[in-house]
């Protein structure tokens, strides 16, 4: 067991509601020696969601097995014909029940223009019949200390220009998703890109990524001031919808992977009521699905614990909005049991 997994093994929880149908639409599986948890493959994920009922899955790009040679541009679509045989593999019934990577989100950078369209149509036919979208991480702070997205290094104000726009034009086109990952003082620039293009289906990651470290730390009320007044911004875009879920990284500055212990699953929804019943107000739960981000947020807690507290949240909604947050929206977002 490794330094973290002694950690995780002091706060053990019993799934509360095990039979509602969960439908994850957040989680990687890599092989990446410079991450705290290096190794997180199918078998390690089956482990983790063991607990509740995990129905299906949709995998998010995460810089996973690219192309070693050939067209740098085309190095993304090896993640996607990876993923597309541990989908198979699931499928098979030998690890279970679970549709692990029934959808799969992939990376294709934008920033090419029209030419991005080539390496779309790339994943599309890697994907067989599972490749649902793309996610561009655009997650950038002028402070050096906050870090942003590797692969996509991105610079500030990136949904402006004109060639990450021709790029993001080719999505519609073959009926393709965009997952938005950044900072909670971007999400003003997703407002515009999303008014821009009404007719792509857009969903913001972890909640719109608050921060809570580095020059964001002890600042909580005065950016969740502004973070709220920008979701209720956000929500008046029909295209768009949240995934709830993200605030147990590190970056979000609750500080729990800090603790002697790991927080209970009532802890956690405590902390994170304040975000989540924001959005759920903006958005409503047919816009609305949780999400692990799992391994990134096993940080600071179980995949069960996770859970737990997104159902302590969702304890005052009918069986229809459940049925929606934990479910059906991101199964339909991402048009799982569709080709």
């Amino acid at each position: 067991m490794s330094e973290l997994d002694d950690w995780l093994a002091q706060m053990t929880e019993v799934a509360l509601e095990p039979d509602m149908p969960i439908c994850d639409p957040h989680h990687h599986l890599w092989d990446r020696r410079e991450t705290f948890v290096y190794r997180y493959l199918l078998d390690d994920f089956l482990t983790d969601i063991s607990d509740h009922n995990v129905v299906s899955t949709v995998f998010m790009e995460c810089e996973a097995f690219y192309r070693a040679k050939g067209d740098p541009a085309m190095a993304p679509v090896g993640e996607t014909e990876f993923v597309n045989g541990v989908a198979a593999m699931a499928d098979s019934g030998l690890y279970g029940g679970t549709q692990v990577a029934a959808a799969i989100v992939g990376f294709a950078d934008l920033r090419l223009g029209e030419r991005s369209g080539e390496v779309l149509a790339a994943h599309v036919l890697a994907g067989g019949g599972r490749f649902r979208g793309i996610r561009h991480s655009t997650a950038h702070d002028d402070d050096d200390g906050i870090v942003g997205a590797h692969a996509t290094s991105p610079n500030k104000g990136l949904y402006y220009e004109a060639a990450f726009r021709q790029g993001f034009a080719q999505l519609s086109a073959i009926d393709l998703s965009f997952d938005a990952w950044f900072y909670h003082p971007q999400i003003p620039e997703l407002v515009d890109l999303a008014q821009a293009f009404p007719e792509t289906p857009i969903v913001m990651d972890h909640v719109g990524g608050p921060l809570g470290i580095g020059p964001y730390t002890g600042l909580r009320d005065e950016i969740f001031a502004s973070w709220s007044k920008d979701i209720s911004a956000l929500a008046q875009c029909p295209n768009v919808h949240v995934k709830l879920g993200g605030l147990a990284m590190k970056l979000a500055g609750f500080g729990h992977h800090k603790l002697a212990a790991p927080p209970s699953s009532e802890v956690l929804a405590e902390a994170w009521k304040p975000y989540v019943m924001h959005c759920i107000e903006a958005f409503r739960p047919e816009r609305c699905m949780f999400e692990s981000n799992f391994p990134v947020d096993k940080a600071s807690c179980a995949y069960t614990t996770l859970w737990n507290a997104f159902k302590r949240l969702a304890v005052g909604f009918s069986a229809g909005e459940k049925a929606a947050l934990f479910h059906d929206t991101a199964a339909r977002f991402y048009r799982i049991g569709k080709t």
